[in-house]
């Protein structure tokens, strides 16, 4: 006889979630066994998605590591298992990488806001990456525009640098990441 799943959970688990039919662009994640669904994203987001994306893979391609843009299952537990919109490996950490997933917590994860996940990629998710540790989670805020860079630390993730749109992204996991804020945010041509 199992147990019961813990208050507030659907008691799902990463089997469920592989058994669930494809579509289209709806994103399909587990938070502590709860099913989180995203629909597809909108044009400025996928920009954003897309610009990260291209200056960290050239960025592994002189560094080394590995990076990998949504869908892409991230699986911490079968409880938990996330769709970042972008992450990344530092060489060291590629070996995580398996055929259908990654395993256990990328060195940067990226969520890029969208109204539906806001809440959800702020709160509820950071507070996922800070308690599975990962290392640099970065938050775009779309909206705002202005991306929050939070690094775990002994006591988790504490106050996030704020970078402006005319400012510069820097990683500190990854030496040596820098990308302009404006081409972050998807603001320039």
């Amino acid at each position: 006889m199992g147990t019961a799943p813990p208050a507030g959970t659907t008691g799902l688990t990463y089997r469920n979630l592989l058994d669930l039919p494809s579509q289209g662009g709806t994103r399909f994640e587990l938070l502590d066994g709860e099913l989180l669904v995203t629909p597809s994203p909108a044009t400025r987001h996928q920009d954003s998605v897309l610009r990260i994306g291209a200056a960290l893979l050239a960025y592994t391609r002189r560094h080394g590591g590995r990076v990998a843009v949504a869908p892409i299952d991230v699986w911490f537990s079968d409880e938990t298992v996330f769709q970042p919109d972008v992450v990344a490996l530092a060489t060291q950490h590629t070996g995580q990488v398996e055929s259908e997933r990654i395993v256990g917590p990328p060195d940067l994860v990226v969520e890029v806001s969208s109204p539906s996940t806001r809440r959800t990629d702020l709160v509820r998710k950071r507070r996922a990456y800070e308690r599975e540790g990962v290392p640099e989670f970065w938050f775009v805020d779309l909206d705002a525009d202005q991306i929050h860079i939070y690094t775990l630390g002994g006591d988790g993730y504490g106050p996030p640098r704020v970078v402006l749109e005319d400012g510069d992204v820097r990683s500190s996991v990854l030496a040596d990441f820098v990308m302009p804020a404006e081409e972050v945010l998807a603001r320039i041509p």
